[in-house]
């Protein structure tokens, strides 16, 4: 993964964050809240408890609702955490501290932007819905994404089964009507970003304490 990769995803997140908060997004969002989310549950807010427990006050209602919570429950912040947290101690060294790092600085991102950032209200049947808010940009996504590259990773003969559940988990969230499209887009652009950053930080690192041929001894000199 190279610099530019990463340089392409970090302006990238920004500028979706400056078209969420400005509103120029917001009319794709709403169309999405009205014919794309078939097994929303805009009843209640998620709470602190939700975030950290699965399927904690999940008001079930529903086949695809109920598809929906289980299926992206990998991306929760607990299972997400053991998940990865496993996968680093399985493969160990560089890939391990990239996994490491990336996590902990996406799911930091995650909370310092929704703390900052306020998108124009979303409505369902006039009615507004505060869910919305602040929840650019989607941390189910970029946990999706970092447990499926760290899972496939140090597991590699469940990288079919992984990518399956990635595709799944990324479409549910969106047809669950937990994120709107562009929270998802920010999440992996911001997932995205921090693999490559880390990735290329970890390589600059690993090639700078390679000595060169130059001043290796050579055999006459030992």
């Amino acid at each position: 993964m190279s610099r530019a990769s990463a340089l392409a995803s970090a302006a990238g997140f920004a500028v979706l964050a400056v078209l969420v908060a400005a509103g120029d997004l917001t009319a794709i969002d709403q169309w999405a809240v009205d014919h794309a989310m078939p097994g929303a549950d805009f009843v209640r807010k998620q709470t602190v408890a939700d975030a950290v427990i699965p399927l904690w006050g999940v008001q079930w209602h529903g086949t695809l609702h109920v598809i929906s919570e289980l299926v992206t429950v990998p991306a929760s912040f607990t299972p997400a955490t053991l998940l990865v947290a496993s996968a680093c101690l399985a493969v160990r060294g560089r890939a391990a501290i990239v996994f490491a790092t990336a996590f902990a600085a996406g799911n930091a991102i995650e909370v310092l932007v929704k703390g900052t950032l306020t998108r124009p209200a979303l409505y369902t049947h006039g009615v507004h819905l505060p869910g919305f808010d602040a929840s650019y940009p989607s941390g189910h996504t970029i946990r999706t994404v970092l447990v499926a590259t760290a899972v496939a990773s140090a597991w590699p003969r469940l990288e079919l089964a992984v990518a399956a559940w990635a595709v799944s988990s990324l479409a549910l969230i969106e047809l669950g009507g937990q994120h709107v499209p562009s929270d998802i887009a920010g999440g992996l652009l911001l997932a995205g970003g921090l693999l490559a950053t880390t990735w290329s930080w970890s390589d600059a690192r690993s090639t700078g304490r390679r000595p060169s041929r130059a001043s290796r001894p050579s055999s006459r000199a030992r």
